[in-house]
């Protein structure tokens, strides 16, 4: 793995246990698609640092846990804002 990638996989692991955003929410900060983000965090930080790994994998357990919760909310809020 390059340094470049390895640098970017630590950069975006960290900011999403310091902030707990979603991969979608990385992505546009970091300027990358959701799938890269989600490899990142998913599969290249295992082979960089394991204890990161478990961290952002709690995180991302938990935003798939509540996502059904923010769709809805999400949705109440535009029907809100439309009438």
């Amino acid at each position: 793995m390059s340094e470049d990638i390895a640098a970017r996989v630590l950069s975006v692991c960290n900011y999403i246990t310091e902030s707990g955003c979603t991969v979608r929410e990385a992505a546009d900060v970091y300027g990358v698609s959701k799938s890269t983000v989600h490899k990142d965090c998913s599969e290249r930080i295992r082979e960089i640092d394991t204890s990161l790994y478990e961290r952002v994998r709690d995180i991302l357990e938990h935003n798939l846990a509540v996502r059904h919760l923010r769709g809805g909310e999400a949705t109440r809020q535009k029907f809100h804002h439309s009438r």
